[in-house]
């Protein structure tokens, strides 16, 4: 018979679990994370991690609290979520995904397969990450925004070593960023605004504007 001990969930003491939260195989809950009602947790996932940086990171900020998910959120297999960040109700973190420390996630919003949020990002509600984007350190998304397969943002202006503040894009409202487009640092996307795939993103887009190529133009 085999030993179904080995796959149970590892789930630190100081850890706070509703009753009807549902376990894969082999999770690990780390110290202090609270899980609420309804949650989902598949295979291999790590909850409450806490970061290992060098001692040159942009990112050090305050040192995480606890991470906590709210009800009837969806955790992916393979999914890392470090400890101080947050998860809205009714979110879905895809399979790998990766959600750093100080991220704030709204409520009924997807992080798709095998994408990552840095640290310090805050996204809203009803949120719609597609499969491998990258959310950069300092970014702001907010609620009903859509961002296609491969996106990535920006938040370095240097080439050299970092001297200022990370300066993460901000996606306004209802906007939508086509596949693979770039986000420049700092770039604000307009409400309701269009970015199309592959379009790179170097300065900032009107509400309700289409733009297209590289760099991007108003069309």
């Amino acid at each position: 018979m085999d030993d179904r001990s080995a796959s149970l969930p590892l789930v630190a003491n100081s850890a706070s679990v509703a009753d009807d939260v549902v376990f894969g195989a082999n999770v690990v809950v780390h110290d202090d994370v609270v899980i609420g009602s309804g949650v989902v947790i598949q295979d291999n996932v790590v909850l409450g991690k806490l970061p290992l940086l060098s001692a040159s990171s942009a990112t050090q900020g305050e040192a995480p609290s606890a991470l906590t998910i709210a009800a009837g959120a969806r955790i992916c297999s393979g999914a890392i979520i470090f400890a101080g960040s947050t998860i809205g109700a009714g979110t879905i973190i895809g399979d790998q995904a990766y959600i750093r420390e100080r991220a704030v996630i709204g409520e009924q919003s997807v992080i798709g397969r095998a994408s990552g949020v840095d640290p310090d990002v805050v996204i809203g509600d009803r949120v719609s990450i597609q499969s491998s984007v990258y959310i950069t350190a300092g970014t702001v998304v907010e609620d009903d925004v859509f961002i296609g397969p491969g996106a990535i943002t920006t938040n370095d202006r240097l080439t050299g070593p970092l001297d200022g503040q990370l300066d993460g894009p901000t996606l306004c409202r209802g906007c939508r960023i086509g596949a693979g487009a770039i986000l420049l640092p700092g770039v604000r996307i307009g409400e309701t605004a269009l970015v199309a795939a592959g379009a790179l993103v170097s300065s900032d887009v009107a509400d309700g504007a289409l733009v297209v190529g590289v760099p991007a133009r108003e069309r």
